[in-house]
């Protein structure tokens, strides 16, 4: 991916990594627009970063999205990066009956949230020169965190929808990535002080490093081995991984 000169759009962009991305890439003279249902967060990212630009949007809405996006065609017809960020992560207990509200607010922000994004602007970023839309998924949608198991399960999902709109856009302008975080310290389950989490900066920092490669999937060093576990004999890892987070002594 190129890393200057883009009309970039962050959903989730007010808070956290969608934040930190969006200032990263400002600082690198892209025109970013950050988009978010919190206009407290907008207006504050956008109070510290001089230039860039906001637009309120509910990615759980599709009359949201659609109006959204005639405003953003309309106003930055050059747009030709999407960067699919927004999610919420619940703690569940697949174990026990599921609260209704949490399986269906987690999956529609976090699955149906980036697929309808990309089918809005699809179209558009097909007729540029070059094009980007990154989905950012998870190291959990690999290593499943039993704890937040509908969370992980659209991760999961978002990791499939990416490759299967690669392949459909091989031939085409559009590149599409993922980046695939591991646990990082934000406000996503409280996390700002977590001492096992990634603290935030060094995140960005090799977040953007891997941007400039030509990998389809952005991992920081911390992330390659949970990523690289997939296979047969998964259980025994997974199991491992969620006995340590329960019990971390």
């Amino acid at each position: 991916m190129h890393l200057t000169g883009n009309t970039i759009l962050i959903t989730g962009g007010g808070s956290g990594i969608g934040r930190a991305l969006a200032e990263a890439l400002h600082r690198l003279d892209n025109q970013v627009i950050i988009a978010g249902r919190r206009l407290g967060h907008l207006e504050a990212t956008l109070a510290a970063n001089p230039g860039m630009r906001a637009i309120q949007l509910d990615v759980d809405d599709p009359r949201s999205i659609e109006t959204a996006t005639a405003t953003l065609l309309a106003e930055h017809p050059r747009l030709n990066v999407l960067i699919n960020n927004a999610g919420i992560m619940q703690i569940d207990h697949l174990g026990e009956a599921l609260d209704d509200a949490l399986l269906v607010s987690t999956v529609t922000t976090n699955l149906l949230g980036p697929i309808r994004m990309t089918s809005a602007l699809i179209e558009h970023l097909k007729r540029q020169e070059q094009a980007t839309v990154i989905n950012v998924s998870s190291v959990l949608a690999f290593v499943p965190l039993a704890v937040a198991g509908v969370y992980c399960a659209t991760k999961a999902a978002i990791h499939s929808y990416t490759q299967s709109l690669r392949y459909r856009l091989k031939d085409s302008s559009v590149q599409v990535m993922e980046i695939a975080p591991p646990w990082v310290q934000t406000d996503l389950l409280n996390s700002n002080d977590e001492p096992r989490a990634m603290p935030l900066a060094p995140f960005i920092e090799q977040t953007m490093a891997a941007l400039a490669t030509a990998d389809e999937e952005v991992l920081v060093d911390i992330a390659k081995p949970l990523r690289n576990n997939v296979g047969p004999n998964e259980t025994p890892f997974i199991t491992q991984f969620n006995d340590l987070f329960l019990n971390p002594q």
